[in-house]
């Protein structure tokens, strides 16, 4: 049975290994939550700006969740095949469906009666939203950000069953093993990698809200 010590010394003989899996990790779930972020904010923001159709839209695009993370990073292999490809694009799309719904209620929850003294003031249509709707909407933005983070930084253990090298290679070992110690080595450094992502990013929606008056 796996222990902390043992967990430990696992570490140290294989540190090398270790930080190049971890490296692999982070350098995927970073990609695909900078490339999820570009797509999927501005679509988020179009969106809320589209009154009629959507809402409508947002909920269908809000369904993806319901797809098992493994099943769509398996989904492109016929297109794309296994490895990089298909994880960065599974873990893009994964990202979506929390960074457009935050994104639309952001936009859409910004006071109007706010947007309207905006323009009152002589701000044209450009201004009030670098100005005003988009930083008041931030906040919420980023905690799509938050949480899409979270789902790609857990999600990635699971690009290692198509031959990509990141820390999940560990948690198969471990399973094909029945080693506890590998789980526990691969598990306790993804648990780690969530809980900065969700502490940076929780930082950084502290930071973008507006102060209470």
């Amino acid at each position: 049975m796996g222990t902390l010590e043992s967990v430990i010394e696992f570490y140290r003989e294989r540190q090398d290994q270790v930080l190049e899996l971890t490296w692999n990790h982070v350098e995927l779930s970073l990609l695909a939550l900078a490339l999820a972020t570009l797509i999927f904010v501005p679509l988020g923001i179009l969106f809320a700006r589209w009154s009629k159709g959507g809402s409508g839209i947002v909920g269908a695009i809000a369904s993806v969740r319901v797809i098992p993370s493994l099943a769509l990073i398996f989904l492109f292999y016929p297109l794309l095949g296994l490895g990089y490809q298909p994880a960065l694009l599974a873990l893009t799309i994964l990202a979506g469906p929390p960074l457009i719904l935050n994104t639309y209620a952001g936009m859409r929850q910004v006071d109007a009666s706010i947007l309207e003294a905006a323009r009152g003031v002589g701000m044209n249509p450009a201004q009030v939203f670098l100005k005003v709707h988009f930083p008041l909407a931030l906040p919420v933005i980023v905690a799509g950000m938050r949480s899409a983070s979270v789902e790609i930084f857990a999600s990635a253990t699971l690009a290692s069953f198509i031959g990509v090298q990141t820390l999940g290679r560990y948690i198969i070992t471990g399973i094909s093993l029945l080693d506890t110690t590998y789980l526990l080595a691969g598990g306790i450094l993804i648990v780690l990698l969530v809980l900065i992502a969700e502490l940076v990013l929780g930082g950084v929606e502290r930071l973008v809200r507006p102060p209470v008056a």
